[in-house]
């Protein structure tokens, strides 16, 4: 091995500080390029007009062009595993919802949906109600389970489809309560609403955002969550009335693909918290009757571990499968 000489080392030392240098300058100037942000669901819905919403705010106060791709098919996992495969650079992030964890027992994933994300932040949260048609002999969910038991297989609950939000709280309040609610999926929230609406179904899980506006309509029995909703402080939460594992609540949720420089993701986390503080922000979120997120990263992976448990139980328990 050849002699080490103070020249030799202060050349070592050198090329280290650029290379820490370069490495830290260019965490500073990103972003440099164009950024994706990737919605595994087609354009129109709650999800797709958050995304935009975030995107142009963080295009706004980065400088630099943050385009939306809708990315829909299989569920969500087409997009999502796009981001989970690519580059994790910080330029392809996921603007995604609560589905993301439910699917792990349900479906076989080309992704881990836990270890092969970097979560930075819930973006909104909305809670479901549980509704019924307003023409039964009913006004608590106690008179709802009493009818329901001395009717057997006369009463349904409809859903967004199966393996939803919606099919996993119907399924976990048969399981819990003993009724025998029959499952009536369908293609997503505006034809599930019309059929409440048209009194095709007698009860459903309602999103709070999409279904806010229709809740006169109805009577609701009970509300998911740990605590009652602001503008409906008289619907006492689920928890409240005796069940359980009705905690997790709806949400869309902001990831990078895992890996991404530690800089750089901790850029995004403070990006979206900014962004969740802005007046103009919360007044669009809570018009669309979402709950404005913008916790931590280490708050939102601990409501990711907790809600893929629950999910995985409940599935689990009430043997829900997408056959």
């Amino acid at each position: 091995m050849g002699k080490i000489t103070r020249r030799t080392a202060l050349a070592a030392l050198g090329s280290l500080t650029g290379v820490a240098s370069g490495t830290a300058l260019a965490q500073t100037a990103f972003p440099s390029q164009p950024i994706k942000l990737i919605v595994p669901y087609p354009a129109g819905g709650a999800t797709d007009a958050l995304a935009r919403m975030m995107a142009q705010k963080m295009q706004d106060s980065w400088q630099q062009t943050v385009v939306v791709e809708n990315k829909p098919g299989a569920g969500g996992t087409i997009g999502a595993n796009q981001v989970a495969k690519g580059p994790a650079d910080g330029y392809t992030a996921l603007f995604t919802i609560v589905a993301l964890l439910q699917q792990i027992t349900l479906m076989k994933l080309p992704y881990d949906p836990i270890k092969d994300f970097a979560p930075l932040s819930r973006v909104a949260i909305s809670p479901s109600v549980f509704a019924v048609n307003a023409s039964l002999p009913v006004n608590n969910l106690a008179e709802w389970v009493k009818l329901v038991k001395a009717n057997p297989g006369k009463y349904s609950f409809g859903t967004y489809g199966p393996g939803t939000s919606a099919h996993l709280q119907g399924e976990l309040l048969n399981l819990q309560t003993g009724m025998d609610m029959l499952h009536v999926p369908y293609q997503g929230a505006a034809p599930l609403v019309t059929a409440m609406l048209g009194g095709q179904l007698t009860s459903a899980f309602l999103d709070a955002g999409s279904s806010r506006q229709h809740f006169p309509k109805f009577k609701l029995l009970g509300v998911t969550g740990s605590e009652r909703l602001s503008w409906l402080p008289q619907l006492p939460t689920l928890k409240e009335q005796g069940l359980h594992s009705f905690e997790p609540l709806g949400w869309f949720g902001m990831f990078l693909p895992v890996g991404t420089p530690k800089a750089v993701v901790e850029k995004y986390s403070s990006e979206v918290q900014r962004i969740l503080k802005l007046p103009d922000v919360r007044e669009k979120i809570e018009a669309m009757g979402l709950v404005p997120g913008g916790e931590s990263q280490d708050a939102f992976a601990k409501v990711i571990k907790s809600d893929a448990e629950i999910y995985a139980r409940i599935v689990r328990d009430a043997k829900i499968t997408l056959n």
